[in-house]
């Protein structure tokens, strides 16, 4: 018996499965969702926050009262002092500047001489920075660096006018932006080229997730190349085609698309009532009846007045009318069941009650043991 020809149709086969798993994984990307880029974040590629401490000048009468912030005062004196101007016995009493505080996000890779958008907060009792300019002002990181220099012309969304006996605002005048603002003059040590791994951090830790982003970076890379570490941390080490590429490695991965997964959840605003429902939550199936008390309380106080020519006074007299009213009864409603999001809202509509009321029916059918899901009141 010749075993060369079984041989052949077994490779023939084995070939074949190949290329239909294959078909397979490529037509699953085809029908995901979401691009790994915008679920996890990569080791080593993140903004750094910048701070400092400037002033701000020319406005129009707006600025801190150097009466009531001295800190404001030391540092005009301060600053006049570097220009060569005297000021140490001198009393100051111009409006026409203010303390502030300046952030900014330095980006990842951010190059010498690259430019960032900073944010001018007021410090002091100034009103509005409207027409206001920032002097240079050293942008330091948590290190205590200094890794930017800003200055430029405010930019301010908001205004607030008024006299004696009105006052209006909008907006927030003592906040303002200024695009392209700083400077950056540090460069952060960060040699991608030189890491031997890539690990991916997911922001919404799930295990599910992570696991289907590591199948999906085995079939591109190789399974070896890939392991899962727990439910927030994906690691993937360097294959040898992407040596020396690394830039090109994290962009080929972040342009995977995955189904992200994560925990059935109600999240619940008891200030607002506001209730957001996850498209996974589950209900089993319930009879909910939404009762409807309404209770009014009318003041209506009347004058008694004495009898002409006698000694009794004028009082008011209190007259409170108190009124309860419960509304039309209501039928019990069924839902539940493994419903869907949209039969569960529709189950919940039904009953006819506003935001505030599915709140408490929420927590009601939660303590039932009825609602599979997480209830965040927050």
């Amino acid at each position: 018996m010749t075993h060369g020809p079984i041989r052949r149709t077994l490779r023939a086969l084995a070939l074949a499965m190949a290329c239909l798993l294959a078909a397979a994984a490529v037509a699953g990307e085809g029908l995901a969702q979401t691009r790994v880029k915008d679920l996890v974040t990569f080791d080593g590629v993140r903004r750094n926050q910048l701070i400092g401490y400037g002033l701000v000048v020319g406005l129009n009468g707006s600025g801190d009262r150097l009466i009531n912030t001295p800190f404001t005062e030391q540092s005009l004196k301060g600053m006049l002092e570097r220009l060569g101007i005297n000021t140490r016995d001198e009393v100051l009493r111009t409006r026409n500047a203010a303390a502030v505080m300046v952030t900014a996000s330095l980006p990842p890779f951010a190059r010498q001489g690259t430019t960032i958008d900073i944010t001018v907060s007021a410090l002091g009792d100034a009103t509005s920075l409207l027409g206001g300019t920032l002097l240079v002002t050293p942008l330091l990181g948590a290190d205590g660096q200094a890794y930017a220099v800003a200055q430029g012309s405010l930019s301010v969304s908001g205004f607030s006018a008024g006299g004696v006996a009105a006052n209006v605002t909008k907006g927030v005048p003592t906040s303002a932006r200024i695009a392209n603002g700083a400077i950056v003059e540090r460069e952060l040590k960060f040699a991608l080229d030189e890491v031997t791994g890539v690990r991916m951090a997911l922001r919404n830790p799930d295990f599910t997730t992570a696991n289907r982003i590591a199948d999906a970076v085995a079939v591109r890379l190789g399974s070896s190349a890939v392991h899962v570490l727990d439910a927030t941390t994906v690691d993937v080490r360097i294959p040898p085609r992407y040596t020396g590429a690394v830039a090109r490695l994290i962009g080929d991965i972040e342009q995977l698309t995955v189904r992200p997964d994560g925990i059935a959840r109600v999240v619940v605003d008891e200030r607002s009532g506001t209730v957001v429902i996850g498209d996974d939550v589950r209900i089993s199936r319930v009879a909910i009846t939404q009762g409807n008390l309404t209770v009014r309380v009318v003041e209506t106080p009347q004058v008694s007045q004495p009898q002409p020519f006698s000694d009794g006074q004028t009082v008011v007299v209190p007259r409170t009318d108190v009124q309860v009213q419960e509304g039309n009864g209501r039928q019990f409603v069924t839902i539940g069941g493994n419903v869907s999001l949209q039969q569960l809202v529709n189950g919940l509509n039904a009953l006819g009650v506003g935001p505030r009321d599915m709140v408490a029916i929420l927590q009601a059918i939660k303590a039932a043991g009825a609602l599979h899901a997480d209830l965040e009141i927050i």
